[in-house]
This record gives structure tokens, C-alpha cells and sequence, in this order.
């Protein structure tokens, strides 16, 4: 097929696809049929015919439809390698939104913890990209910690052949030896990967047909959801209704079905070059899954003890539909409010986005008790082009997020305004970059109406910085010190004769105590309750440390001022 010809016939896939539920699935059937026999001879062609399969592959009209779309996924690799064969440009593969496709490779310099976790569950694809690396300085310090006499070598010697000795010791298994070698260091998980990371070294993952590719990634459904009526538009969708239905049936799963999703997640996130605090270091322990309908499945989980944050309640998450991997979520609390992270997978944005959304946060409202949403500025468009580009902010206003700073909101009514009076007016570029230096919100009905608009927990954390650079000269030490023996006092406990993980927990919290100047003379209850949530947020889960969280009124005044844009500028 001549490229023009080619061209047209993916464009009217791209148009089916997002009209499912309204065509003949016969006749997008012939339409796959007719695509899977032509030769591609260009990435970008093969790319949109990859990405029109996946999303047929989780929104499928029929099930001939889903299994034909499966069938030509398989064949991915094949025509990769054709493509090389033809000597094909192939950068379009390293890009993000493209990257992932079967026989293709990744190559990123990884955090730590995912090289671990990638070494372990594919040994075999993974190495080190040494052309064109150049952090020799770096690579020198830290071999030094593991190869015996480098030094007679590195302290006096010019060019010194540092991959060569790294070869001999690994006998060539660089990078696996490597992170062996940091692993076996007496010192903490973080201060591991700190070494490990000052290497900057680009890991290369050759992807096969492993199911860390997008192509293949996934998991089989007993009984698929087959959209024979069309989709659920984003108009339709009330963000107020869907968070007052009954609560979602959740399902607390077992460590080991916990490790498998968290595994099944890093692989879809690692495919698209993405890594979230939370996919690469949560708690298989706290996976929660509810079936919301129409073939979607979301699961959450919270952080391990010695992972979690300072203060807030975390939870990571992300979505199946009919098994396959369509988003992923971050949701960051801190009593009742919380910023919630959601990016569903470019191949997917075609497919009830919207109503998808809504149940995210019905389930975080469900599981966190959280009724103020706000939505970070990087989302729907800060230093974000391709949100600017598909006009994210008005995704979020049309559902009933509001803008948090004033100026932005007054914006908002001038713009609506003009759309209204004009069926032609398009927002600009320029408008939306300036709409998208503020986050947005959502309030649930009954929930205290613009309470967190000029808070922002980066300002807590400068109030914190304040108090050591005015008291305690810039030392932290002494002042987590001097304010832990203070908070001690003032909530009558003992925390020397707690278990590390719950005295770590109290001092993190006796920084921000420290600011509250009547803390001494609170009532014991609220003082008991108080070490109450401090405790768990060593011990329990983040869903249930936030919830007791949401009982502390006192304390949520005194943060809430502390971390206001006003208390900041002071």
C-alpha cells in the first residue's frame, strides 16, 4: 500500500476507535485485517497502528474485535525488526510517549531501587550503555568502595582504564555487580542508592516480547466488558454524583496477589520511562482493589513504615481495564485535603477519561476520607506543553474544579464568558499557561468551602527551615533534638523508650509541634489523641493514619495557618 493510502487507512482507525459502541465491529474488524497485511515502512506508521490495537485491546467492540487486536499486538516485534532490517529511523521509539513497543529497548539512568527490581525480574535484557558516558569522576569514587587495589591505579596513574576493571571483577556482568556490590554495604537503603545514583549510569533494557513492553502488558480476564453502545462522554459525568453513590466494594489482597499487581504496575510505568515514589516503593501489604464496572478494576496502596512521608498520608495506584494497564494515580492527604496525581496512558485518552477519573477519586474519597481535591499545577499544563496542547484545564473546570488563587479564577469567568458568546472561541495557548500556574479544586458538597486555597505544604516545610536558621544557626541536628525533648515535654510521653521507626516518626513531627506555642496547655485528650496519630503513622496503614489524622482539629488550625501563603511571606 502506497503511503498516502497507508496514511488514510490508519487515520480511519484512529476515528474508529473513538467512535466504539457506534460502528459495525465488522467492519473495524476488516478494517485491522486490511492494516495487518501491509508493510510499514516508517515508525510513525507502525507506531499509530501499535497504539489504535492497544486501545482496542482494552476497549474492544466485540470479542473477534479484542482477539484480532491481541493476535497483530504478537506480531510487534517481528515488524520492529523488519523496520531495523530496512535501516528505519527508529528514535521515535525512545521517546516517551512512544517508548515500550515490543523489540524495542529503554534506556534511562533508573533510580536504585528499580534497577533492583528490574535485575531481579529480567536479568537477562539489562546492561549498561557505556557509549558516551562520561561521569568518570563519579565511577572513580565509587569503585574505589569495591574493587581491591584500584587505588595503585586511580591515585597516580593518567586514563585509567576504569570500565576495564570493572569488567574483571564482574567478569562482565557489570551492572548486576554493581548493585550487588552496593547491596552488601552496611548502610541504609537510601544512602545505597545515593552512591548508586551519583553514578548517573544509563541502564540499557533490551524489551523483547517481555511483558515489560506496553505491547504486551497485562493480564488475562475471565469475562472481558465489550462496549456495544457508545462511550460514556466526559458531559455526562458529575463528579458530585459519582462520590455520593453507595461505597465501592473493596478487597484487601494478600501479599503475594499485592506483589504481583505492584509488579504488574512498575512494569507499565518503566514501559513509558515513568517512576512514582510510590510504584517503586509500595507496600504489597496495603493493595486494595475495587471493581468499579465496565470491565475497570483500580487498586491503591500506601507506603511501607520506613518509606512513608514526614506528615502526609500517601497512596499510589493504577487502573486495568479488561486487564490492561490504562493509568496510574498518586494521591498525597494531609487531613481531608489531598493532591492527587492521575495520568492516563496516551493510547488511552480516547476512552471515558472522564468517568474513569471519577471513580479514582471516588475510591480515594472512599478509602481516605478526603473531600478537598486539589489537582497540581504540572497537570494541566506548568511547564506541560502537551497538556497545554489537549487543553487539560478544561477537562478538570467542566467537571467542577476551580481554580485556588484568585486572579486565576477571575480569568476562568472572563473566559467562560467569551466561550459562551462565541461557538468559534478557542482558548489560547498563552491564556492556558496562565491558568496553569495554580492548582485547581474540587469540594465536595458539605466540605469547608476555599480552606486550603493559600495553603501549600512547601510553605510548612520553609516555616520549618525558618526556625533553624533563627534559632538553631542552620543545624538540624540540634534542633530535631532540642524540639523533640519540647514536644516530649509538652505531650508528657517518652520517646526514648520507643521502637525506632515510632521515635523517628515523633521527632519528623515535633519539628512542625514546635511551631505550635500552646501545645503545652492542650487538653489531655487532645494530647492523647495526638501521639495517637504520631503512632500510627509508624505503625498502621496511610488510609488509616489519615483518618485518625482528620480527627485533629486543633492541630488542623495550626497547620493550615502555618502553611498559608500569608505565614510564608513572613
Amino acid at each position: 500500500m502506497a503511503s498516502d493510502a497507508l496514511d488514510r487507512q490508519l487515520t480511519r482507525l484512529e476515528d474508529a476507535k473513538r467512535r466504539v459502541g457506534e460502528i459495525d465491529p465488522a467492519r473495524l474488524e476488516t478494517l485491522l485485517v486490511t492494516l495487518g497485511r501491509q508493510h510499514y515502512r516508517d515508525a510513525l506508521s507502525l507506531v499509530r497502528f501499535h497504539d489504535a490495537l492497544l486501545f482496542l485491546r482494552a476497549f474492544p467492540p466485540s470479542a473477534r474485535v479484542q482477539r484480532r487486536a491481541v493476535s497483530l499486538l504478537n506480531s510487534f516485534s517481528r515488524r520492529v525488526a523488519d523496520l531495523r532490517k530496512q535501516g528505519a529511523d527508529l528514535s521515535l521509539f525512545d521517546e516517551e510517549k512512544y517508548s515500550g513497543v515490543a523489540g524495542t529497548a529503554l534506556c534511562t539512568d533508573f533510580h536504585y531501587d528499580q534497577v533492583r527490581w528490574l535485575l531481579n525480574r529480567f536479568p537477562d535484557r539489562l546492561d549498561i550503555d557505556w557509549d558516551g558516558y562520561d561521569r568518570t569522576g563519579a565511577l572513580a569514587a565509587a569503585l574505589a568502595r569495591f574493587i581491591p587495589l584500584l587505588e595503585e591505579d586511580s591515585l597516580v596513574e593518567a586514563d585509567v582504564p576504569y570500565r576495564r576493571w570493572l569488567q574483571a571483577a564482574s567478569r562482565g556482568r557489570e551492572l548486576s555487580w554493581l548493585v550487588a556490590a552496593c547491596e552488601r554495604l552496611p548502610l541504609s537503603r537510601e544512602e545505597k542508592a545515593e552512591i548508586f545514583g551519583a553514578l548517573e549510569l544509563p541502564v540499557r533494557c533490551e524489551l523483547g516480547n517481555s511483558s515489560l513492553t506496553r505491547t504486551l502488558g497485562g493480564r488475562p480476564v475471565r469475562t472481558p466488558y465489550f462496549h456495544t453502545r457508545p462511550f460514556i462522554r466526559r458531559n455526562e459525568v458529575s463528579l458530585a454524583r459519582e462520590l455520593s453513590l453507595p461505597p465501592l466494594k473493596l478487597k484487601k489482597l494478600s501479599r503475594r496477589e499485592g506483589e504481583r499487581v505492584l509488579d504488574l504496575c512498575r512494569e507499565a510505568t518503566t514501559a513509558r520511562y515513568r517512576e512514582l515514589y510510590g510504584t517503586t516503593r509500595g507496600d504489597s501489604n496495603q493493595v486494595v482493589q475495587a471493581n468499579v464496572g465496565r470491565g475497570v478494576e483500580i487498586f491503591l496502596w500506601g507506603l511501607p513504615p520506613e518509606r512513608r512521608l514526614p506528615l502526609r498520608a500517601y497512596q499510589a495506584g493504577f487502573t486495568l481495564k479488561n486487564g490492561v494497564p490504562i493509568n496510574y494515580i498518586e494521591g498525597i492527604a494531609l487531613f481531608e485535603w489531598m493532591e492527587i496525581g492521575f495520568n492516563t496512558f496516551y493510547a488511552y485518552r480516547d476512552g471515558e477519561t472522564a468517568w474513569i477519573y471519577a471513580q479514582v477519586l471516588r475510591m480515594l474519597h472512599q478509602v481516605l476520607g478526603v473531600t478537598c481535591i486539589s489537582v497540581y499545577p504540572y497537570q494541566i499544563g506548568q511547564d506541560n506543553e502537551e497538556a497545554i496542547q489537549s487543553g487539560a484545564f478544561w477537562f478538570y473546570r467542566k467537571l467542577g474544579f476551580r481554580p485556588m488563587r484568585k486572579e486565576l479564577a477571575t480569568l476562568v469567568t472572563v473566559e467562560e464568558k467569551r466561550i459562551a458568546s462565541r461557538d468559534s472561541y478557542r482558548t489560547s495557548a498563552r491564556t492556558l499557561r496562565r491558568l496553569a500556574q495554580g492548582h485547581v479544586v474540587f469540594e465536595l458538597p458539605g466540605s469547608p468551602q476555599g480552606d486550603w486555597d493559600g495553603f501549600a505544604m512547601r510553605n510548612l516545610g520553609f516555616a520549618v527551615q525558618q526556625r533553624m536558621a533563627d534559632r538553631y544557626r542552620g543545624d538540624a541536628v540540634t534542633m530535631r533534638q532540642a524540639l523533640g525533648r519540647w514536644a516530649a515535654r509538652a505531650l508528657g510521653v517518652r520517646p526514648a523508650a520507643w521502637p525506632a521507626r515510632e521515635r523517628r516518626a515523633f521527632e519528623n513531627y515535633a519539628l512542625v509541634l514546635g511551631l505550635i506555642p500552646d501545645l503545652p496547655g492542650w487538653k489531655i485528650e487532645e494530647k492523647t489523641s495526638l501521639v495517637e496519630v504520631i503512632l500510627a503513622k509508624a505503625r498502621a496503614g496511610d488510609a488509616r493514619y489519615c483518618r485518625l489524622l482528620q480527627g485533629q482539629t486543633r492541630l488542623r488550625a495550626w497547620l493550615r495557618k502555618l502553611g498559608s501563603t500569608r505565614a510564608a511571606a513572613r
